[in-house]
């Protein structure tokens, strides 16, 4: 299904973000950028060893951040690292607000018109869906609505029920306009 905010298509789907074809896609990422399981695991295996080894020369990405690196073997040419919160660390949701925003100014800043999120931090770092899609679905349409020439973005849910989740909120969010 898709939204509108400022400009900006905001897609939401259910797909295998590897396959996106879309410039860049989000890597949920670790302060480390070691990309061992999950998102991370998946795209370091379809992209190749390029990722890690590029990831490995920027080091350290503090929670809330990002970092880009080149997409290898992937569709994307790019791969934005975002590195979210873990449940119980504290400020989680300012976190993720964060790793959002921040995932969305590193496009802009390397003039990248499409992007293709996964939920951030729902998977082995415990963070709930719903609040996820309600929090990264608020960060981009605030974005959007400020200058911006990213021209798509999409949120890639792996499975059904994280779909609806997104869609349900991006409907509260992107309605109200």
């Amino acid at each position: 299904m898709d939204f509108k905010a400022g400009n900006t298509t905001i897609v939401v789907k259910r797909s295998d973000i590897t396959e996106e074809d879309t410039v860049a896609i989000v890597n949920a990422a670790n302060s480390a950028l070691q990309h061992g399981g999950g998102v991370a695991g998946a795209i370091r295996e379809k992209g190749g060893r390029i990722i890690q080894d590029e990831s490995d020369k920027i080091g350290y990405v503090p929670v809330g951040s990002a970092a880009i690196t080149i997409g290898g073997n992937l569709k994307a040419q790019f791969v934005i690292h975002a590195v979210g919160p873990r449940m119980g660390e504290g400020n989680e949701d300012e976190k993720l607000r964060n790793a959002t925003t921040s995932s969305l100014r590193l496009a802009d800043s390397e003039a990248i018109h499409t992007i293709s999120f996964p939920a951030i931090s729902t998977g082995i770092f415990g963070y709930p869906i719903e609040r996820c899609a309600r929090i990264m679905l608020e960060s981009v349409h605030q974005y959007c609505e400020g200058e911006t020439k990213l021209q798509e973005i999409r949120f890639c849910l792996f499975d059904e029920s994280a779909r609806q989740v997104f869609e349900s909120a991006a409907k509260d969010i992107f309605d109200q306009q």
